[in-house]
């Protein structure tokens, strides 16, 4: 009987002078179901559009990365910036460290432009279709993404005693949890929960208005994330009381329900 979830004993694997990241790995794996996903979705409502979503991505997946990157540091300025800490290590992503809210956002940014580009030579729908092809396969790839966190023993939560629990080696836990051994493994409910949210927008599809299926995974998405960071432990900054990011959680899903609700009240 599984008495509780292992922490893996390795995060890396070198094959001669090559060094490759599980956590990298599993964001490479993530990105490229999106992309097949994404385009699969895209050129059910476009047929003629072959390859958007792949010339799309190749300008939105580097700043996307770029965007969640600096999420990131400027959430946890104490990490790169604190006594003792090394600046230089802001571009180490592979030790972990994206934030999905900049992530999407610079990515999207860029994904808008690149896209306005290819619909001046072809015609393709609103760019709010493009996004709603896109939502389920990025969910997919968080959820993939998700086992990076697994890899690195990072982003567990409060100390838990079950059968799901996370065994964290002493070495990973936070100051003050010296003294438990097993976590909730927020990495997996996150997962869990896109790959459920995923699904349930690939079903309801049909029968929604453009942009309502992007705004249907902001709103969801940010939901799931509220509750996972109310759990987690690791150092954050607070702000009120509450972490930064159960903030940022709140106001997203807030302005996802906004928009779906204005959607709704549109002509399609």
């Amino acid at each position: 009987m599984i008495r509780s979830i292992p922490s893996p004993t390795i995060a890396a694997l070198e094959l001669g002078p090559f060094t490759f990241h599980f956590y990298a790995l599993c964001i490479i794996t993530g990105i490229a179901v999106a992309i097949w996903l994404g385009d699969k979705r895209f050129r059910d409502r476009a047929t003629h559009a072959k390859s958007v979503v792949s010339e799309v991505s190749i300008t939105a997946v580097p700043f996307g990365i770029i965007g969640g990157r600096i999420y990131h540091v400027i959430t946890s300025p104490d990490a790169y910036f604190g006594k003792g800490a090394h600046p230089l290590d802001a571009f180490k992503i592979w030790e972990g460290g994206l934030g999905i809210w900049g992530a999407i956002s610079l990515g999207a940014i860029a994904a808008w432009f690149r896209y306005r580009q290819l619909a001046k030579k072809l015609d393709l729908p609103s760019f709010l279709v493009f996004l709603d092809a896109l939502a389920p396969g990025v969910l997919f790839a968080q959820a993939i993404g998700r086992f990076g966190n697994w890899f690195n023993v990072e982003l567990f939560g409060r100390p838990l005693d079950a059968p799901w629990a996370l065994q964290v080696p002493a070495r990973f836990r936070p100051l003050g949890y010296s003294a438990f051994e097993t976590f909730h493994p927020t990495f997996l409910y996150e997962s869990l929960w896109c790959v459920l949210l995923a699904v349930a927008l690939i079903g309801a599809g049909k029968r929604l208005k453009s942009g309502q299926i992007f705004s249907l995974y902001v709103m969801g998405y940010s939901i799931g994330r509220l509750v996972v960071e109310s759990i987690r432990i690791d150092t954050a900054h607070v702000f009120a009381g509450l972490r930064v990011n159960i903030w940022v959680s709140i106001l997203v899903s807030l302005a996802g329900l906004v928009t779906l609700l204005s959607q709704s009240k549109k002509a399609e």
